[in-house]
């Protein structure tokens, strides 16, 4: 799925950078000083590379390196622009991409963040409310000590007796 995507994106770059490609074409046409500036450009590139071909190949690089005539100076250096367009559109959009999904697992981490935050608040509120409990517990026992079947018993036998004596005024 992700392959034909980035074919399909880079066939896009290279077809938008063929009317600045033209473009700068036009201008190197024009200005003479542009001119020059893409076609030292392009002769630096041709040295830069041709030594680096030698190096990989083995051969001696202190020999003399031909110049570019200026017409193939002038395309090279083009194209070299060219391509230089595409690899930072290419490069931007990733720059981009990365810093988008950056955000996106920011905000999702804040997310979850505030997700734990909340069942920690939670947990808290539950665990206080078993205190209350365990202290109402502890209370309702303390109260109901007495109270057992036996000494309910106890206590009605021990009332009806009582009930017999005849109650005295105490003034």
């Amino acid at each position: 799925m992700l392959l034909p995507v980035v074919k399909l994106g880079s066939l896009a770059l290279k077809s938008l950078s063929k009317p600045i490609v033209s473009r700068l074409k036009q201008h190197a046409g024009l200005h003479p000083e542009f001119r020059q500036l893409i076609i030292n450009l392009a002769q630096a590139n041709h040295r830069f590379t041709t030594n680096m071909q030698r190096r990989l190949y083995g051969h001696a690089t202190n020999v003399e390196i031909r110049p570019l005539n200026e017409e193939k100076a002038v395309q090279a250096a083009v194209d070299l622009l060219g391509e230089v367009f595409v690899f930072s559109v290419a490069g931007g959009l990733i720059i981009f991409e990365v810093q988008r999904s950056a955000r996106s697992e920011a905000r999702k981490e804040e997310l979850r963040r505030q997700e734990i935050e909340g069942m920690k608040q939670k947990e808290e509120d539950l665990m206080k409310e078993v205190e209350l409990l365990k202290q109402r517990i502890k209370e309702f026992e303390r109260l109901s000590r007495g109270w057992g079947l036996s000494n309910i018993l106890n206590y009605k036998h021990g009332q009806s007796s009582e009930a017999t004596k005849p109650l005295v005024a105490v003034v």
